[in-house]
């Protein structure tokens, strides 16, 4: 099996998205108004109340989509989570040089962070307010996001294109780097996701010691 197949199936080993992900347009609806929430107000300081408001719905309206705020906050984080896996997997070209692929898949993740930033920020820092069994669940995705780069790290290492003293530090750093772009994006005269995602694929360069 390929690696870009093995972290599909990796992937799809969690619980069903669409089980968790409804596909209808009110459901959407609903994450997009939570989302906007949760990112201004934080978890803590959101009711259902307000997000029915956002949308000019009663809070029982909600109730057929999303039985409690922690489950809307979960498909929230799931579908966020499951779709940086998907980018990252389709991004890697493991019969790529490792230089190559380390700037495709840390541009494609970089640019997800900046162009959903609002989004972004609930799914990187919200994860305290799951449940245990729903962290646990995010907590698979987000190690195969790691485990993606990580693999291209390792791989540069050992064929001679990356000189890294730690690979799992690198890789954890080069993660921190990506993941933290949605909380202050747009700032620090960027206001281009395109412009950040080439900023950050030649640190993650640098990082390993490799140049383009």
């Amino acid at each position: 099996m390929s690696d870009t197949s093995a972290a599909s199936t990796n992937a799809h080993h969690l619980t069903t998205p669409n089980t968790v992900v409804s596909t209808s347009k009110a459901a959407a609806r609903i994450r997009v108004a939570a989302a906007e929430a949760f990112a201004e107000n934080g978890y803590g300081g959101t009711t259902t109340r307000d997000i029915a408001a956002r949308l000019g719905l009663s809070p029982a309206a909600m109730y057929p989509h999303y039985k409690s705020k922690e489950e809307l906050l979960f498909a929230i984080s799931y579908e966020g989570h499951l779709k940086c896996v998907e980018l990252l997997t389709e991004a890697d070209e493991p019969g790529a040089a490792p230089t190559a692929r380390l700037v495709s898949v840390v541009s494609a993740f970089t640019s997800w962070q900046a162009t959903h930033h609002v989004r972004g920020m609930v799914v990187q820092y919200e994860l305290t307010a799951l449940s245990p069994e729903h962290y646990r669940e995010i907590l698979t995705l987000r190690r195969e996001i790691s485990r993606i780069i990580e693999r291209i790290i390792r791989e540069g290492a050992q064929d001679g294109s990356f000189v890294v003293p730690d690979v799992a530090g690198v890789n954890l750093a080069i993660n921190s780097l990506c993941v933290d772009v949605c909380r202050w994006f747009p700032g620090g005269g960027f206001t281009d996701p395109d412009a950040v995602a080439d900023l950050y694929a030649e640190l993650a360069l640098r990082l390993v010691g490799a140049t383009r």
